[in-house]
């Protein structure tokens, strides 16, 4: 299984890119986020998804681990398929998708193309308290609940940080992603992480 390329882009299509690897070019299927970041000419690097069919072997390529670890882990949801986890990583930042999530954001995931507000409830409701890879055969942090072991949905950086010093606090995963969530929309940009800690412990507290 192919984990990630790293060559020149020769060619950049509407849903795809061929990048050469030692006179092999390979075509890596991307969502439109990932293509624009990318320039014939130039070299890329690209974390690999490789999905084996009876009929076809298919690379998709993602900019970071953590984006391909969202594309795996949004096609756990019964229809969610490959075509439809791209939408919402072009429509949704990773970030933003682990926000959804803990708050519950219907909207937020019926706003990507092919998936309408049946589908966005059952999201957000199957992936409730769970989290992707954070890199690749890497797992995010446990914590453990009343209803067993449970993956923080923190995401990286501050955000993952505060989540896991709230847990730390004794405050289970769920609650504690959804008061980080909700306390990063207090904030213009990205917040040291002690001043989002002190917001989402204010949001626990009420």
């Amino acid at each position: 299984m192919i984990g990630s390329l790293k060559g020149v882009v020769t060619a950049i299509g509407e849903d795809a890119a061929l990048i050469e690897v030692n006179g092999v070019g390979y075509v890596v299927q991307a969502g439109s986020r990932t293509l624009s970041r990318l320039s014939v000419g130039e070299a890329a690097m690209l974390a690999i998804e490789t999905h084996v069919r009876e009929d076809a072997i298919k690379l998709y390529g993602f900019s970071s681990e953590e984006e391909r670890g969202w594309f795996t882990h949004l096609q756990s949801v019964q229809s969610v398929g490959a075509k439809v986890a791209l939408n919402i990583l072009d429509t949704l930042t990773t970030g933003d998708i682990g926000d959804a999530i803990s708050l519950q954001d219907k909207a937020s995931f019926a706003r990507a193309n092919g998936v309408g507000p049946k589908l966005a409830a059952r999201i957000v409701q199957e992936l409730a308290g769970k989290a992707p890879p954070r890199g690749f055969l890497a797992h995010a942090p446990l914590s453990a609940t009343a209803k067993g072991p449970v993956l923080v949905a923190g995401g990286s950086g501050a955000r993952g940080e505060a989540v896991s010093a709230l847990v730390n606090l004794g405050i289970d995963a769920a609650t504690a992603a959804r008061a980080v969530a909700t306390a990063m929309k207090t904030f213009e940009g990205d917040p040291p992480t002690p001043d989002l800690i002190r917001a989402a412990l204010k949001e626990v507290r009420g």
